[in-house]
């Protein structure tokens, strides 16, 4: 299929809709189901295989696989973060040997201490690897997966609960500030403390509440659902520096008065997972958790009508403006592309049809990013001259964009990749809702590209430049995520149908974090 026939939103109306899903894209749709594609499956599960091989032999049970140079690195506190990453994927792909590996693995850990004196633990990111995909892996194996365990070793399912609620335990002190909104950065050894930081992000404190709730939830100790629902409030209640626009929150919060310093944002690196998060709890738990999907609402509803942006060269294609108080800044980049998964998401959920058409809209446009590169890869961070009036100066592609920017409706600011799954996270949601192969075409076209640049030494590697055919040097890094996202998402596109899978309204047996961990939903 051409680039412009998967962009081309007109021929998309065409496309049928599931009765399970609802009614997502008006009157008008039809649809097929989801066809599953078992060569395309196996193809994924291979890459999976060789990435998790080449760090299992060569850095396990260190965090991370340095696959150019043998190495390991422990850049996650040395509890061995691409394993606990990569369960509920090795759950998922039924890869019982490497999950049994890995269970044997996280009855080892020590979350109460670290093994370098004064290392900093990050709350976000041991939160959305280490607890989300320990708290994954014991919904998976007590539920639709259990089979992939004898009785012999149900007692390391069980260590996956108890290990979670240790980690949660040593990260809690996080909280201990005079509002509750916590700091991003723990010290575990020689001494329990946390950084003092000034300020944290609405998505380092915001894409807290699913995890510690679902925990709570397990347990039935309400602290850690009361912890991150405190300082969760802080965003959906803002105050400090007004709102650029209604619902869009600024990028830092002072953690002394819980007060917004700015009204700078976006759908990007520092946010992002704080929209995402609103209306993931109100899949969880529609009932309790209805003011996130206001909340919700509110942000999407501005985001369509401030920051949705179209080139001047390509007024096909839909990208997400950042803004800079009220001015629009025409820039984005990979972890934004993740929106038109989480529109679509939503307007399935919340049956308004605008919602799924605009998230549509995104995913076709940002695998436009993919598709116009030298590589078929998306670079990190692009801009574009926006065809639509904004205020302040808007700048013009460099000389040497400008052929590629005529063609592309975009040029690479930051060319690199770093193995990030966000673009096939949305091509997943797409397939899911409109059962339309081309999504299929799309996901395996951009899976293989990463597979057959990043390929590296013994597993897979960053690249640092997208606009080259080659990819350009290696950055020697497999990030766990590569195993917990990317390849989950591209496996779940051709995968047959299942209890994981998003199967739209009323009908959801599990919501997946931001790291792509699946937890089961309530009730």
């Amino acid at each position: 299929m051409s680039a412009k026939a998967g962009l081309a939103l007109a021929a998309l109306l065409l496309s049928p809709v599931s009765p399970v899903l609802g009614n997502p894209a008006g009157p008008s749709w039809k649809r097929s189901t989801p066809q599953p594609d078992p060569a395309r499956a196996s193809e994924v599960k291979e890459v999976f295989r060789t990435a998790w091989n080449g760090y299992y032999k060569n850095a396990f049970p260190h965090d991370t696989l340095k696959p150019i140079s043998g190495g390991a690195s422990d850049d996650r506190n040395a509890w061995g973060v691409t394993a606990i990453d990569a369960l509920s994927t090795a759950i998922i792909l039924g890869e019982s040997e490497t999950v049994n590996q890995i269970l044997k693995h996280v009855a080892t850990i020590d979350f109460t201490t670290t093994k370098e004196a004064n290392s900093s633990v990050s709350l976000f990111e041991t939160n959305i690897r280490y607890l989300g995909g320990l708290i994954a892996g014991y919904d998976l194996l007590k539920g639709p997966s259990k089979k992939l365990v004898n009785g012999a070793n149900s007692k390391s399912v069980d260590a996956l609960l108890h290990q979670a609620k240790t980690l949660a335990d040593s990260l809690s002190i996080a909280f201990d500030t005079p509002t509750g909104i916590p700091d991003d950065a723990v010290i575990l050894n020689p001494t329990r403390r946390i950084n003092g930081s000034d300020t944290n992000g609405p998505a380092g404190f915001g894409t807290l509440v699913l995890e510690w709730t679902r925990l709570s939830d397990l347990t039935g100790n309400e602290t850690y659902a009361r912890l991150a629902q405190k300082a969760q409030k802080y965003l959906v209640e803002p105050t400090g520096v007004p709102e650029a626009y209604p619902g869009l929150v600024g990028i830092t919060v002072n953690i002394k008065d819980g007060r917004f310093t700015n009204n700078r944002g976006g759908w990007g690196g520092g946010i992002d997972s704080f929209y995402e998060y609103l209306i993931k709890m109100y899949l969880y738990d529609p009932k309790e958790f209805a003011h996130y999907k206001d909340r919700w609402v509110l942000a999407a509803d501005s985001t369509m009508k401030h920051l949705a942006s179209h080139p001047t060269s390509r007024k096909d294609l839909t990208f997400l403006a950042g803004h800079n108080g009220p001015r629009i800044v025409p820039a984005s980049g990979h972890l934004a592309s993740f929106a038109g998964g989480n529109f679509i998401l939503a307007g399935v959920l919340l049956d308004e049809p605008k919602y799924t058409e605009f998230g549509i809209a995104l995913a076709n446009s940002y695998y436009e990013t993919y598709a116009q590169t030298a590589s078929k890869i998306g670079p990190e961070v692009f801009r574009w001259v926006p065809a639509e009036t904004v205020a302040g100066n808007v700048t013009a592609p460099p000389a040497q964009d400008a052929d590629f920017y005529a063609k592309a409706g975009f040029w690479a600011v930051y060319k690199d990749y770093v193995l990030r799954p966000e673009t096939i996270e949305s091509l997943y949601y797409a397939y899911r809702v409109t059962g339309d192969k081309r999504y299929q075409d799309m996901a395996w076209g951009a899976f293989t590209a990463v597979r057959d640049r990043c390929r590296a030494g013994s597993g897979f590697s960053g690249l640092e430049d997208v606009t080259r055919e080659d990819g350009g040097q290696r950055n020697d890094f497999q990030e766990s995520f590569f195993l917990a996202e990317t390849l989950k998402y591209s496996y779940l596109v051709f995968a047959e149908n299942s209890e994981v899978h998003f199967h739209g309204h009323g009908k959801n047996h599990f919501v997946y974090n931001t790291e792509a961990h699946p937890f089961r939903v309530r009730g």
